[in-house]
């Protein structure tokens, strides 16, 4: 497989569906399985969006085997594994996906639940393709496999005219095989066929005046031995006898004594379950008697009616403010220490769920070096991107060169206040680098490739049978 891949660059193929209205009956799950995007712990069907969506860790199906739908607030499911090379040989290409899972509102981007996003790129299992061999001359037949009666002989061929290359192999057999005769007869020697079946006891309890029996016998005839030449005939008894023993009682079959009371319901919101058991011993099983049919315990569903807190949730952080300083009106390239913040909002806190851990206003030392012009540099070719669009017709990816700004040699670090110790400096904006033209550009060369062997982007969802 071709290594390297930037930073992913992400498009969609939106596959969007109706939304699940109220009045639907569906599949209620206790847990939605991140990692592998399945429904966990059914409770129970027929039953409402809104009641199983009352705890926002359940999920549904619309029906038996469909797509698993969190209640939990929209995000993204960790991406696919990247699908296999659409070649074995040569380059090719593979896809992976993610789904926006969720409901009542959106993920990054705007982008509607259910909807599927997909990433292409390049892919190389084996760098050449293998060429079939061709067989050298057959050898001559080799000696018969028996001394007497009929065998067989071989011979033997080698792929090296020419050998195949880059896995490849010569079409048909390398060994050929023929009957021989060595016209000589073999004697035969006697075998013991297989023991017959016992016989039924010869009683039908034990401590009588004689004790019950059973028999069996078998036959030299798998061969019999042969009269000319004469083979060796079985060894060993041709009877065998056995007493019978542990004949039981008569057995009991158990039978189920009542059900208990009903355990209180499981949860204190949402949906859960109670629980009604009952033993099997009236009577008990005794003597090699059946157990008894049917399911010890029993469950029902259970409606709190009563909606479970959901925890806030970050959102991600907003961008950093401006670069400055209390009483300057300017600190840009200059070697003069500013300060600058950034916030973050704590969405989807409901039903006196956990609030976000952590603050939501964050604060930093900084140098403002944007738009300053700096001194530049040529990077090395960055790795190949994915390929794009990937779901569209003739998807390319690209490597570029950047022109690099070499930043100022300010200090990293810078003391504020007294008896607060150093504080980290960041580089705050977006320079302005200058460097030599390369290919007749000044900021960016960029090289383009085509994907080959494109598979096509299909629903996994639609796919099962």
């Amino acid at each position: 497989m071709l290594a390297g891949m930037q930073a992913p660059q992400s498009f969609l193929l939106l596959l969007l569906t109706l939304p699940v209205t109220g009045s639907d009956p569906v599949f209620c799950f206790t847990q939605y399985e991140e990692s592998s995007g399945k429904c966990k712990g059914l409770l129970g069907g027929d039953i409402s969006v809104e009641d199983c969506c009352l705890n926002a860790a359940y999920a549904f199906q619309e029906h038996a085997g469909g797509l698993c739908q969190a209640c939990r607030s929209p995000r993204w499911s960790p991406w696919s594994s990247w699908a296999p090379c659409s070649v074995t040989c040569s380059e090719g290409s593979q896809l992976r996906h993610r789904r926006c899972v969720g409901r009542g509102g959106q993920c990054s981007e705007k982008v509607a639940p259910r909807t599927l996003e997909w990433q292409l790129q390049a892919c190389e299992d084996q760098p050449c393709c293998p060429e079939m061999g061709g067989w050298s001359e057959w050898a001559p037949w080799g000696p018969c496999s028996v001394t007497c009666s009929k065998g067989t002989q071989t011979r033997q061929r080698v792929c090296d005219h020419p050998a195949p290359k880059c896995g490849g192999h010569c079409p048909g057999e390398a060994q050929q095989s023929q009957a021989c005769d060595t016209q000589k007869v073999c004697p035969t020697h006697g075998a013991w066929a297989a023991w017959g079946p016992w016989s039924p006891c010869s009683g039908t309890c034990l401590g009588g005046t004689q004790e019950p029996k059973e028999t069996r016998s078998r036959t030299c005839s798998a061969p019999a031995p042969s009269h000319q030449p004469p083979g060796k005939p079985c060894s060993g008894p041709a009877y065998e006898h056995r007493g019978c023993t542990g004949l039981p009682p008569c057995p009991v079959a158990g039978g189920w004594g009542p059900w208990g009371p009903v355990s209180p319901c499981s949860v204190t919101c949402g949906l859960g379950q109670t629980l009604e058991r009952r033993t099997c011993d009236r009577p008990v099983p005794r003597h090699g008697g059946l157990f008894c049919a049917g399911d010890a315990t029993r469950t029902h569903i259970c409606n709190t009616a009563m909606p479970c807190p959901v925890n806030g949730e970050w959102e991600a952080w907003g961008k950093w403010s401006h670069c400055s300083r209390v009483n300057m009106k300017s600190i840009s390239c200059e070697e003069i220490p500013g300060q600058q913040s950034r916030t973050r909002n704590c969405r989807g806190r409901k039903f006196n769920g956990q609030r976000c851990p952590g603050e939501n206003h964050d604060i930093r030392h900084c140098y403002d070096i944007h738009n300053c012009v700096l001194k530049g540099s040529w990077s090395q070719w960055s790795t190949w991107g994915l390929c794009t669009p990937p779901c569209g017709p003739n998807p390319t990816r690209v490597r570029q060169r950047l022109c690099t700004p070499l930043l100022p040699n300010f200090p990293p670090t810078v003391s504020m206040v007294e008896g607060q110790g150093e504080k980290n400096v960041t580089f705050w904006g977006t320079p302005r680098p200058l460097c030599e033209e390369l290919q007749g550009q000044k900021l960016m060369v960029e090289e383009k490739r085509p994907c080959l062997h494109v598979p096509a982007c299909k629903d996994p969802e639609e796919e099962k049978p």
